[in-house]
């Protein structure tokens, strides 16, 4: 039995959103050739995701300095506290499925927040002499992803994913794009059978 990380990085609904009809798709199937398995979904968009902001790095530079952390304000606590629970959520996952939109060539701020929380020094890499070491070797991602034009994954935002996802050590990747409706809108039905075909056989074996 595996446990499934889904990040949710899209605010709307399977109805409203051609990502998440295609993420729906792929779980469908992966339900059905997996019924035992664990799948706990991370809405970033319905969760508190703490941002690299003044709160949660001053809290990070404290509590480096040896200050402990019931002597931090409470906005630093609950950051900290947001931020932790977010990078064991990572480190307890055996897959995780990233869903998101292409917006403006890039991923959701939300998704780089939480990608943040799981690049941490000690925990998901280390530092050596010969560079930083991933630390979450075994993991695999699915990463599905909608975008108005074609871009055959050379895009900002599905080359981040897979960069941030090797950083850590997570080398198994597959990206399911959804690509080119807002180019080609008279092939939306086509585009869309193609993608959950597509997603349907990726769910198969993940």
């Amino acid at each position: 039995m595996a446990n499934v990380l889904f990040v949710k990085a899209h605010p709307l609904t399977g109805e409203q959103s051609k990502t998440l009809a295609v993420t729906d798709v792929f779980f469908n199937k992966y339900k059905e050739v997996n019924p035992t398995d664990t799948i706990e979904v991370l809405d970033l968009f319905d969760s508190y995701i703490p941002e690299l902001d003044g709160t949660l790095l001053s809290a990070m530079y404290a509590l480096g300095g040896g200050t402990e952390f019931s002597a931090l304000t409470a906005e630093q606590q609950k950051a900290m506290a947001g931020f932790s629970e977010l990078t064991e959520q990572f480190l307890a996952a055996d897959k995780i499925v990233i869903a998101n939109a292409l917006w403006n060539l890039n991923i959701p701020t939300k998704l780089k927040a939480w990608f943040d929380a799981i690049n941490v020094a000690g925990k998901t890499f280390r530092y050596t002499e010969n560079g930083p070491v991933p630390m979450t070797e075994g993991k695999k991602v699915v990463h599905i992803q909608s975008g108005g034009g074609n871009y055959d994954g050379a895009d900002f935002s599905s080359q981040y994913v897979k960069a941030m996802m090797n950083f850590v050590g997570v080398m198994e990747h597959t990206l399911v794009p959804i690509e080119g409706i807002d180019h080609h809108p008279e092939q939306k039905e086509d585009i869309m059978a193609a993608a959950k075909a597509h997603a349907e056989k990726v769910a198969e074996t993940f």
